[in-house]
């Protein structure tokens, strides 16, 4: 073999290696990324090769699949009340990423999720049979609140103090997520969606942190028990009414003129939801006690997962006494979304402890088997003392049966409530936002439940925006809803 020859063979063995390589390369190590990347058309045929598992309310399921016509994703998702549930589902959209349950639970409904595969699937390869995802929702309760709610602009969460267990979750104005399913007609769906002005796709249960007004008031309430500033919820305060805001020639007032709320108590000052007290419990406590306690509860949190990833609520920081004292009365940069103050409710329904709030019971296979079981591996957490959750139910019962929430009296169940009206916009010039926080326990059956209602924007006029007005009769229909034999 002559000098050429050899040079040109060794060359072309070299460019095979190189090749060799190369494929060994794309196929072992690049493999797994060009599979996972979403601009992968294959992914989503496979996806829809088949019909999806199935989100499951109290043993039926709220979604399902069709059969489309033509093209290559045999399979859409369809969604049975999807205006109800959207806010816990979320929707599985052939164009669009997956959101909420849907999301979370992607490769578990598709039949990917590795806990799902048999030794025979890890040996072939095959896809799984895809599992179902079991919710803790109520479907009694869920629409109880998206009926009371209606054409309000708001949200609400119910939640079984006793377990955590989330029984409802509603977003009004809702959209059905059905629409966002097919691809070709889905682009024309998601545009009038987002152009709505009322955002029919904001999550305001889980993801839409606003002012929470006087319902904070049941945090400070709860850091100046705990930390002994008063013994318990009848001592007097040192209130002076009007109180003026340090450092500033504001005066705050109180929005009933004539309640007694000089000096008042912790309970009177529930029961008329007297800023002056809480504005100025604030600044004796000092904001970092406040913060403390606020983030006991929940606040600050933005891993808060349900398993949603919900956004959190924020008590600030680095703050002068006049804005610690506006958080005092859930003003200022005070942001709460009706998760958080339901998780409030319920740790003062529940003896001072908080148990992990999910909306998942569990996750099953195709045969029903248990994949994970939420149930069973949710702890909980003592938020304050049995004494002091005892002294906040007692003024919180206060509230509805003599004070500010009324409206929220159920026959045969013991309620407490607070109430709030919270400011917004340049120098208060929008219509407020109106709060419940509340907890019933039914006095026949045992049942528990603890319910968060925030009215965001309604027909009703600017003067009758009120959390008793507004949010109360929502939070009864809920409970009463939880409560029922």
């Amino acid at each position: 073999m002559n000098k050429t020859i050899r040079r040109a063979s060794v060359f072309s063995l070299l460019l095979v290696i190189a090749l060799l390589v190369r494929a060994t390369w794309v196929q072992f190590y690049d493999g797994q990324a060009l599979a996972d990347d979403t601009s992968n058309r294959r992914n989503a045929i496979a996806t829809y090769s088949q019909p999806l598992g199935n989100i499951i309310v109290a043993g039926n399921a709220i979604t399902g699949s069709a059969r489309t016509k033509g093209g290559d994703l045999a399979y859409k998702r369809t969604y049975k009340d999807g205006k109800l549930y959207a806010a816990v589902t979320g929707y599985a959209s052939q164009a669009y990423a997956p959101t909420q349950l849907e999301g979370i639970y992607t490769d578990l409904l598709n039949g990917t999720d590795p806990g799902l595969k048999t030794i025979m699937d890890t040996l072939t390869g095959e896809r799984a049979d895809p599992g179902d995802v079991v919710t803790t929702i109520d479907p009694a309760v869920q629409k109880a609140a998206y009926d009371a709610l209606g054409d309000k602009k708001g949200g609400a969460v119910a939640i079984d103090p006793k377990t955590g267990r989330i029984l409802a979750a509603v977003s009004t104005p809702s959209y059905d997520p059905s629409q966002l399913t097919d691809a070709n007609t889905a682009g024309g769906a998601w545009k009038r969606l987002n152009a709505d002005p009322d955002k029919p796709m904001n999550n305001r249960a889980l993801r839409q942190p606003l002012p929470p007004g006087s319902t904070f008031k049941l945090v400070v309430a709860s850091a100046a028990l705990e930390s002994g500033l008063y013994k318990n919820v009848d001592q007097h305060t040192d209130s002076p009414d009007p109180y003026r805001l340090p450092g500033t020639v504001r005066d705050l007032a109180n929005e009933n003129p004539s309640a007694p709320c000089r000096n008042a108590p912790i309970r009177v000052a529930l029961q008329y939801s007297c800023n002056n007290v809480f504005a100025k419990m604030a600044v004796d406590l000092g904001q970092d006690k406040v913060r403390a306690m606020a983030e006991k509860y929940g606040f600050n949190d933005d891993r808060q997962d349900v398993p949603v990833r919900a956004y959190p609520s924020v008590y600030p920081k680095d703050m002068d006494k006049s804005s610690t004292a506006l958080t005092g009365i859930g003003q200022y940069d005070v942001t709460a979304t009706p998760l958080q103050m339901a998780m409030v409710s319920a740790a003062i329904a529940n003896g001072g402890e908080l148990p992990s709030p999910h909306m998942v019971s569990r996750t099953v296979d195709s045969g029903g088997d248990v994949v994970h079981d939420y149930d069973a591996d949710t702890g909980s957490k003592r938020i304050i003392s049995a004494r002091t959750a005892a002294q906040l139910q007692s003024a919180m019962e206060t509230v509805v049966k003599d004070g500010t929430g009324t409206n929220a009296l159920i026959d045969g169940a013991t309620v407490g409530g607070k109430t709030g009206t919270a400011q917004h916009g340049e120098n208060n010039s929008k219509t407020p936002y109106a709060w419940f926080t509340s907890f019933g326990k039914s006095d026949s059956n045992g049942k528990e439940v603890a319910v968060a209602v925030m009215v965001e924007q309604s027909d009703a006029a600017r003067s009758e925006v009120s959390g008793n007005g507004l949010a109360a009769p929502v939070a009864r229909a809920v409970m009463a809803a939880a409560l029922k034999k």
